[in-house]
């Protein structure tokens, strides 16, 4: 009698001694028994979804609304006025203004918010002794709510002796600064970025620390062979190692500096050529009652942020897969 060996049945598709056959096992449960079966897993999504269109899909179109609409001091709608809102906005001087403060502060962010952390990180990376002790020393600004520490910098920068930075200026004998007080408001932006960068570079440090620590050590001993000093060691193994979370960390940092608020409201109280966009939404709804012109500007940045993400993580995709 014929004998079918195991392997080669395996290999033409039939089925095993006793098994189904291949068509059983694709055959797909009854749609009643999946649905019971991934009850709890449905029931998750379905409260996750609800939750994004609750807190985040309806307030982002409820927004689009409310830019086409002319609203009272009480924000009640009193009737559509097309692109009217639109108009005003591109005709204020304020716009522009808070325009040119938010994309230079995203600049220097990306020097100062963006860099120091990641140089930092890779200096703690190298303690042996203490890392504990340093990663609570530079996380321990993140946990003071933000307005309590930008207080406290107002203090740093009051512009007379008492500010802590022109008591230190003072010490050495170098002349004194008026800080945020100064009629180059540029200058003023940059001590906003110092503040901005100290107040929130402990959450960054902790991740690029992380990442930092999952770099294999037999690629530094390659590097310290071949003879590679301490800045090759980071240009040739560390960035191409952590390229993922700086690429990341990148988009995180212009998206959260592109709508910087807290600077502008405690520090500067938003005074001319010192207010960001945020900060010009929030004066023109609770100061002016301009909702409809506050709504537009929102929804301008929600545009203009969302295309450049798209187009990053698009740039991005195609570098990595080359």
């Amino acid at each position: 009698m014929a004998t079918i060996n195991v392997s080669h049945a395996r290999a033409r598709g039939l089925p095993r001694e006793g098994g189904p056959a291949p068509s059983a096992r694709r055959r797909k449960a009854p749609l009643g028994r999946r649905v019971r079966r991934n009850l709890v897993s449905y029931a998750f999504l379905i409260g996750a979804i609800l939750c994004f269109l609750v807190f985040s899909w309806y307030p982002i179109v409820h927004e689009f609304v409310l830019s086409f609409q002319h609203l009272n001091k009480f924000g009640q709608t009193e009737g559509w006025r097309g692109w009217r809102n639109y108009q005003n906005m591109i005709h204020d001087p304020s716009f522009w203004t808070s325009v040119r403060v938010t994309l230079v502060f995203t600049g220097l962010a990306l020097i100062f918010g963006y860099a120091v952390p990641f140089l930092l990180a890779v200096g703690l990376n190298e303690f042996r002794h203490a890392q504990g002790f340093f990663r609570l020393l530079v996380y321990l600004p993140v946990m003071l709510p933000p307005v309590a520490a930008a207080f406290l910098w107002r203090w740093f920068y009051a512009p007379d002796g008492s500010g802590f930075f022109n008591t230190v200026l003072h010490f050495l004998h170098l002349p004194t600064s008026q800080w945020l007080q100064s009629p180059n408001n540029t200058f003023v932006v940059l001590c906003m970025v110092i503040f901005s960068t100290w107040s929130n570079m402990g959450s960054g440090v902790l991740i690029y620390l992380a990442s930092l620590q999952g770099i294999p050590g037999e690629l530094y001993e390659a590097a310290e062979l071949d003879g590679a000093g301490i800045f090759k060691r980071i240009w040739h193994v560390t960035v191409p190692q952590t390229r993922l979370i700086l690429s990341l960390m990148l988009l995180t940092q212009i998206v959260a500096t592109m709508q910087t608020f807290t600077e502008s409201l405690a520090l500067t109280r938003g005074e001319p050529g010192t207010a960001t966009l945020v900060y010009q939404v929030y004066q023109d709804a609770t100061n002016f009652g301009n909702f409809g012109g506050s709504a537009a500007i929102s929804s301008v940045l929600l545009i203009v942020l969302a295309i450049f993400s798209g187009a990053y993580l698009y740039v991005s995709r195609r570098v990595a897969e080359e």
